[in-house]
């Protein structure tokens, strides 16, 4: 039986942890994914933003005409584009494993790992124990059990964000299932790149997590560009004669149809890692939807195993995960001067068209809450750089405690909405209150910040 000082399961931001300080402990790293370095990495983030950026530039020709402009039409070569970002996060995966490989205090394992007592883990065909776990070992999408997915033709043009990047051929119809972020960027991705989009959601809108009132005109927006169907309940799937898939569903009033596409794209979702590791044999508990339970210090119901990212956040956010990798590290080097994870502040975006950006409560929480607050919408178009760009569709919402003059929430969606965020999160994270920051600092005139400037001055707070 090998042992261990230390043992991480994934190699995403438990990887990153490993550094230095840990020369003098002998380190076990633990991954049985096809590809080095997590989710974030291969298949999640960065990728996804790779794709993402050439789709804003393939909507460029489209923008310019309605202000007078002619680009002609855009064209996308989806084998370089595919190529280009593979060709670098594929090197970088590799080489992150081979840097491993090499750390003379750190022993790679490639295989599945399960714990089989206290401290023990099975991986491959060894045990080996270490005196300290951390977690790592994030999520994976969640596939429905339906008819017709067992057929091997089918299966093979059922995709999940995992797989969906690295197609040989731009389909040139595609069906997404699914209403959350992941569908919302694949839908802008692929209809901006030519693709012919049918997008399929089970509620009445997309992006139910966001504000009512960002979600609502997300849906509007998108269905300029993309077949929404919504109220739709996929049933099956099935073939055509042509190979195609038929994606089978039924409305809420149980009327039949049936969605035809090159390939699926299934993005209902992602599900802890903790079902593959057998947490009971260690002591750890997991709550119903299988996250991983911990502590302030991100400590586990088991003595001397940490956890940290999507296996047991709820949030799913690399930057959170980044953040718990920190906090671990160095309630793993200093155990007696433990640090506590800062979950107060928690923001997100989705880098879909339009880009949306949120942070703290939306409306219908306060209410449900019973916090009190007051809101001030503002309009992209109501600033100069909103006349320049002649926009009609976008706005920053805010949330602020009518008592203390502190932002309690913050929501844009348009361009740029994960930069004209931050400095609301700031904020919020240092407790700046509404008029300090509309009025005791420069806005850059006529940058479209300034939205966000009359947003704070739009707030019915007394002086």
């Amino acid at each position: 039986m090998l042992n261990f000082d230390l043992c991480v399961i994934g190699s995403g931001s438990g990887n990153s942890l490993i550094d230095e300080r840990f020369a003098d402990r002998s380190v076990a790293l633990v991954d049985k994914g096809e590809r080095f370095g997590g989710l974030c990495l291969n298949a999640g983030c960065i990728p996804t933003k790779m794709f993402v950026h050439p789709a804003d530039l393939a909507l460029v020709p489209r923008e310019s005409s309605r202000l007078g402009g002619d680009l002609g039409p855009a064209r996308a070569r989806w084998g370089d584009i595919r190529d280009r970002i593979f060709g670098r996060i594929d090197g970088i995966s590799a080489a992150g494993e081979a840097w491993r490989e090499q750390n003379a205090h750190v022993t790679l394992f490639r295989e599945a790992a399960h714990f089989v007592g206290p401290k023990q883990l099975q991986v491959g065909e060894q045990v080996i124990e270490a005196e300290k776990f951390v977690l790592a070992a994030g999520t994976r999408p969640v596939l429905p059990d339906l008819p017709g997915m067992e057929v091997p033709e089918i299966a093979a043009r059922l995709h999940t964000s995992d797989s969906i990047m690295r197609l040989e051929e731009l389909p040139r119809t595609l069906v997404i299932l699914g209403g959350g972020y992941v569908a919302a960027e694949f839908a802008h991705i692929f209809s901006a790149l030519g693709t012919r989009v049918t997008l399929l959601q089970r509620s009445d809108r997309l992006l139910r997590g966001e504000d009512v009132e960002i979600s609502e005109r997300f849906t509007d927006l998108i269905a300029e560009r993309v077949h929404v169907r919504l109220r739709q309940k996929v049933v099956g799937f099935d073939r055509t004669d042509e190979g195609a898939i038929l994606v089978a569903a039924t409305d809420e009033d149980g009327v039949d149809y049936a969605f035809e596409g090159e390939q699926v794209l299934i993005a209902i979702g992602r599900t802890p890692n903790s079902d593959t590791l057998n947490l009971d044999a260690a002591g750890v508990k997991v709550d119903e939807s299988g996250l991983v339970l911990v502590d302030k210090y991100q400590r586990t119901t088991a003595r001397n195993i940490f956890a940290l990212g999507d296996i047991g956040s709820p949030w799913g956010l690399k930057h959170v995960a980044n953040h718990e990798a920190r906090v671990v590290q160095h309630n793993l080097i200093k155990p007696r001067r433990m640090i506590e994870s800062d979950h107060g502040f928690v923001p997100h975006a989705i880098f879909s068209h339009p880009q949306i950006a949120s942070v703290g409560l939306t409306e219908e929480q306060a209410k449900a809450q019973g916090v009190p607050y007051v809101t001030a919408r503002q309009e992209y178009g109501s600033v100069a750089f909103g006349w320049a760009m002649e926009d009609s569709d976008h706005f920053v919402k805010l949330l602020a405690d009518p008592t203390t003059k502190l932002l309690i929430g913050a929501h844009i969606i348009g361009p740029a909405a994960g930069t004209l965020i931050q400095p609301l999160i700031q904020a919020m994270s240092f407790g700046l209150d509404v008029p300090t920051m509309a009025r005791g600092q420069y806005w850059i005139h006529p940058a479209l910040a300034e939205v966000v400037e009359n947003a704070l001055l739009a707030l019915p707070l007394d002086a």
